[in-house]
């Protein structure tokens, strides 16, 4: 099967919620750029420790490898634990 990507985008990618907190994922990341706790190429992710990307206040972020944040525990709908 083919992935149809420009589907896709229009269909998710391009809605203006994901826009936001795809805007917002990245700011928390160019702040933790600036302030020395990441860098390019790192394999590091920044993780909102309270799953919503639109939330970056300080007690909300931490950096993690991407092995640790990509993923998370699953219940047996395939929800989170």
């Amino acid at each position: 099967m083919v992935r149809n990507y420009k589907k896709e985008y229009s269909n998710y990618q391009s809605t203006t919620e994901q826009k936001k907190k795809r805007a917002s994922r990245n700011t928390a990341r160019n702040r933790a750029l600036a302030k020395g706790k990441v860098k390019k190429g790192d394999n590091k992710d920044v993780h909102h420790k309270d799953g919503n990307p639109r939330n970056n206040k300080k007690k909300n972020l931490a950096v993690k490898p991407r092995s640790v944040n990509r993923s998370f525990p699953r219940n047996k709908n395939a929800g989170k634990k």
